[in-house]
């Protein structure tokens, strides 16, 4: 019997503050926050959530989750 073993569907979750709210460059590259990377969406998101909630009271605070499995096979 073998184990099945579900796909690696990485995602990264990071953010940090922006130069303006509409925008999405950042203030400081050396600050950004690198929340983590996840095996699958449920987990970036709930990471992403977090994050997102608890930077609430600044408005050019943001945090992203990139689809990392995609960049590795576009196809």
């Amino acid at each position: 019997m073998t184990d099945i073993v579900p796909d690696q569907l990485l995602h990264l979750v990071f953010g940090g503050e922006l130069t303006s709210p509409e925008g999405v460059d950042f203030k400081d590259l050396s600050k950004l926050d690198i929340v983590g990377i996840y095996p699958n969406y449920k987990l970036a998101y709930e990471a992403w959530k977090a994050k997102a909630q608890a930077s609430v009271d600044n408005a050019a605070m943001r945090y992203f989750v990139v689809h990392i499995h995609k960049l590795m096979s576009p196809e």
